[in-house]
């Protein structure tokens, strides 16, 4: 059965007041840095990627590869990923960081842990283990 109209309204202004939220906090963050929020989402996705095609990477951003090649040009111009031909595939690429890029990632992955922590702190540890499942279950369906 579907939630009353109203539990529906009230939780997307929940949510709507979580993204805004964590985006304030994000750019707050990345602000420090002297990289965009895009560029430090980039970074961040590749590093726990360990190494990305150039297709894959903008499927996982939601972007063109044409985006995405502007900037990972501007990225690579401050020597914090960079290009590596595939072993297998010449006609293609993988992005990786570099070692400034590697040093970025671990700052801003800290960051993240952090804020995590912060947030499940009121939360019992059988509430974290739930408040995970659904997060996992959003997430797989959007």
């Amino acid at each position: 059965m579907p939630a009353p109209v109203t539990d529906t309204a009230k939780l997307s202004h929940q949510l709507i007041e979580l993204y805004e939220r964590l985006s304030s906090w994000e750019q707050d963050v990345v602000k420090n840095s002297g990289l965009s929020t895009h560029q430090m989402h980039t970074i961040e996705i590749v590093g726990h990627s360990g190494s990305l095609r150039m297709k894959d990477l903008a499927q996982k951003m939601g972007v063109t590869t044409g985006t995405l090649t502007v900037m990972v040009d501007r990225l690579e111009q401050q020597d914090i990923l960079h290009r590596q031909a595939h072993e297998t595939d010449r006609r293609s690429y993988l992005i990786v960081l570099t070692a400034k890029g590697e040093k970025l990632f671990e700052e801003h992955h800290q960051h993240h842990l952090s804020l995590t922590k912060e947030l499940t702190a009121i939360l019992s540890s059988e509430e974290q283990k739930q408040f995970g499942t659904i997060l996992e279950k959003i997430i797989d369906q959007i």
